[in-house]
């Protein structure tokens, strides 16, 4: 078993912020894979379903960025599970927006959520980076994180989206190298 995390703020305002996009594509890969409708559990949303052979957990913490380790924490100890089967759905200012990278273990480049989870938990757990771009200085930050994708932006991000919903098996059976060469396929 293994439990996926996307990491977003809750509430209908942060939808659609680059901040969220962990959220998207747990949504997405629910969707895509016919997960169970998601039950409020562990200070999250938790569906339950299948990739191929394996089954995995969607959880989107309902805590705010900053707290998620706290949800995360409580999920991987219900099920007795370890870092080794966590796998974490992030935004990420360092890589150009829609490129998608996969990591195992590592800083968390001043994300809270990341922060959080590594305070509860430790680093050594498979991260999904999402890149969203950097806006140029570190004042803009802030706004760009928590902005909303723009209209120009839809079409590559539902692309990006559901390229990540069609190789999930890969990344379920831990071909991690095979994931991201199937979505850049995908994105050409």
């Amino acid at each position: 078993m293994q439990l996926w995390v996307g990491l977003g703020n809750p509430g209908a305002k942060y939808a659609l912020n680059r901040h969220n996009v962990g959220y998207m594509a747990c949504d997405t890969i629910a969707e895509m894979h016919g997960f169970a409708p998601p039950q409020k559990k562990f200070q999250g949303w938790l569906s339950e379903g299948r990739i191929g052979s394996d089954k995995v957990l969607l959880l989107k913490p309902a805590t705010f960025m900053n707290e998620s380790g706290r949800s995360v924490g409580e999920a991987l100890r219900f099920y007795r599970l370890t870092t080794d089967d966590l796998t974490v759905f992030h935004d990420e200012l360092d890589l150009a927006p829609m490129k998608v990278k996969v990591k195992q273990g590592g800083g968390t480049a001043g994300h809270n959520g990341l922060r959080s989870i590594d305070q509860h938990m430790g680093r050594d757990f498979r991260r999904v980076r999402i890149g969203i771009g950097h806006p140029g200085h570190k004042d803009r930050v802030t706004g760009h994180v928590l902005g909303n994708y723009a209209k120009a932006e839809q079409d590559d991000l539902i692309a990006m989206l559901g390229a990540i919903g069609a190789e999930a098996e890969w990344l379920a059976r831990g071909d991690d190298v095979r994931f991201l060469n199937d979505i850049a396929l995908r994105q050409q």
